[in-house]
């Protein structure tokens, strides 16, 4: 009898810690500056801005440590060879095994000053389009729009693009259809990768490799690259362990992170998540429609914080005003 109740109490006391932490990861105790206080911070900042080749070194480092971007950002021949398991990060239960019919779809992959492009809408009349074009490797998100009333603000050259494959099913009916659409709106892009987490989530596969052939099917420039879940799991718990809690780091923070993996020196535009501008005017979400993402999902407050940390400290540059012309002072 005494067992039993001994029994009983624990397994209550097990389901409050179980409810607790839970608590804990849905509403942690710290709080987040409000956003006028974020905005107060970055005017007082100004445009001055010093390099720090330290900082940069060290979060190099870091990242080379934790998650090895230069060797493991993509689903590769070398990292995922015929038989290895790719488990899901964004769904622990799935995993791929890698056969004959995924593993010819991955590319061999063989210190630039790179742009990462974030698609908020203070990109919008901040004249950034040639200042972007400069950079040596350019990084965008999600298949933005490249038409010809936002390169002013943001450029035309890519490198390298993510498609998330929500992306392919709303704009694109999952390509169970006709695939001209998607082939025709790819081409803005030019000879780009196309990076995709196709081993992300499980019913992100299939459209991911429908992506593939409908690109491979029609001789595209466009090289499409598969997203490594074991990058984008370990990258997650490097930004967790900063203070990022979110039950997924947006697109722009793993290119960001990739980035400062990789390059040897990066400047990030289009990252900026509050509702006004540094005028107190409005933004809207996008700088091409103001559709705003699941809440709860991405913490975009949390990331922006962590990102203008490493402005301060010189290890990469954020532009969130206007950009100077050419020929001005940086």
């Amino acid at each position: 009898m005494l067992t039993r109740c001994y029994r009983g109490k624990l397994s209550v006391w097990a389901a409050l810690c179980v409810l607790v932490l839970c608590w804990f990861y849905v509403f942690p105790v710290y709080r987040l500056p409000r956003d006028k206080d974020i905005v107060e911070e970055v005017l007082r900042q100004g445009d001055v801005w010093h390099k720090n080749q330290t900082g940069i070194d060290w979060y190099r480092k870091l990242l080379t440590d934790c998650c090895d971007p230069r060797r493991m950002f993509a689903v590769t021949k070398e990292n995922s060879p015929m038989g290895k398991v790719l488990w899901y990060d964004g769904e622990f239960y799935h995993s791929h095994t890698v056969n004959n019919e995924t593993y010819p779809l991955f590319v061999r992959f063989q210190g630039a000053k790179c742009a990462v492009v974030g698609n908020s809408g203070i990109l919008r009349h901040s004249k950034c389009g040639k200042d972007i074009d400069q950079a040596d490797f350019i990084m965008r998100c999600n298949l933005p729009p490249l038409s010809k009333e936002y390169v002013e603000d943001v450029g035309t050259r890519t490198h390298l693009v993510t498609a998330n494959p929500s992306i392919i099913e709303k704009r694109f009916q999952n390509l169970l259809w006709s695939r001209k659409a998607f082939v025709d709106s790819m081409k803005v892009y030019g000879s780009s990768y196309i990076y995709m987490p196709a081993f992300s989530m499980k019913p992100g596969t299939d459209p991911s490799l429908r992506a593939y052939y409908a690109l491979a099917d029609t001789s595209s420039n466009l090289t499409m690259l598969f997203a490594n879940p074991e990058f984008l799991a370990t990258v997650g718990k490097f930004w967790k362990a900063r203070g990022v809690h979110a039950k997924r780091l947006s697109t722009g923070l793993f290119l960001v992170s990739l980035a400062l993996g990789l390059c040897e020196e990066v400047t990030a535009y289009g990252f900026w998540p509050f509702s006004v501008d540094l005028d107190e005017q409005p933004v809207s979400h996008h700088y091409y429609d103001n559709i705003l993402p699941y809440k709860w999902f991405h913490a975009m407050p949390e990331e922006f914080v962590q990102l203008w940390h490493l402005h301060k400290s010189g290890t990469l540059r954020m532009r969130v005003g206007h950009c100077p012309p050419r020929n001005g002072k940086s």
